[in-house]
């Protein structure tokens, strides 16, 4: 993970090699893969694993799950402990169902490497009022997504984030027309974005190298 003087990238919901060839261009700082079945953007664990191996090393994957037994999770993450590595390469999971702490407290358990600090855990959660949120700020995963839905694409009330002390992820009808102000405004720890970098359901290379642009600034 990148130091927190500078806003984390994640583009969601890749599933072709050319998805993954525009992101080796613009170098997010994570992709993410969704691995439960029945999305629009779903991708099999097998199909997941052949774009990982395209992937340049440099940037996350990040296994998107929903309400998956912790078994299929931790192969997910366990797929790339080659040898040679002395801990999994650069790999994340990201939880969008009804898993709960205890849920996760198993999954760090079943994820874990000797000597090694541990697998980010990002759990996300749908944001409507200030109770949303504080559920969420009870979360004990390493990371908090707050969407205003499930691949909606839509903007959700950002005043609801004021206050928020931990770290974050901000989604929702993210892309480049709104990501400067986004990361001005709220100033998250990561920003994640899907639809708002496709045109007709694909993703867009060139709108991808636009949204990372709005938030590093130009190549």
């Amino acid at each position: 993970m990148p130091d927190c003087d500078r806003t984390f990238i994640k583009i969601c919901g890749l599933r072709r090699p050319e998805d993954i060839e525009a992101a080796n261009a613009v170098r997010p700082d994570a992709v993410g893969l969704i691995l439960s079945q029945g999305y629009r953007r779903s991708v099999s664990l097998e199909r997941a694993f052949e774009l990982v191996e395209m992937l340049d090393p440099v940037i996350a994957h990040v296994g998107v799950f929903v309400d998956e037994p912790i078994e299929t999770v931790a192969r997910f993450t366990h797929a790339y402990d080659f040898e040679g590595y002395d801990a999994p390469r650069n790999v994340m999971v990201q939880l969008h169902g009804h898993e709960d702490n205890d849920y996760i407290a198993q999954l760090r358990h079943a994820m874990a490497y000797p000597g090694w600090t541990g697998i980010p855990i990002v759990q996300a959660f749908i944001v409507r009022t200030a109770q949303d949120v504080e559920r969420a700020c009870q979360s004990s995963a390493d990371y908090v997504l707050l969407d205003g839905g499930t691949g909606a694409g839509k903007t959700f009330d950002w005043t609801l984030l004021e206050g928020v002390s931990r770290p974050y992820f901000l989604a929702g009808g993210l892309g480049p027309d709104n990501l400067a102000e986004a990361v001005a405004r709220l100033h998250p720890y990561a920003v994640d974005m899907s639809s708002g970098v496709e045109t007709e359901g694909l993703k867009d290379p060139a709108k991808m190298a636009a949204a990372v642009a709005a938030v590093r600034g130009p190549y």
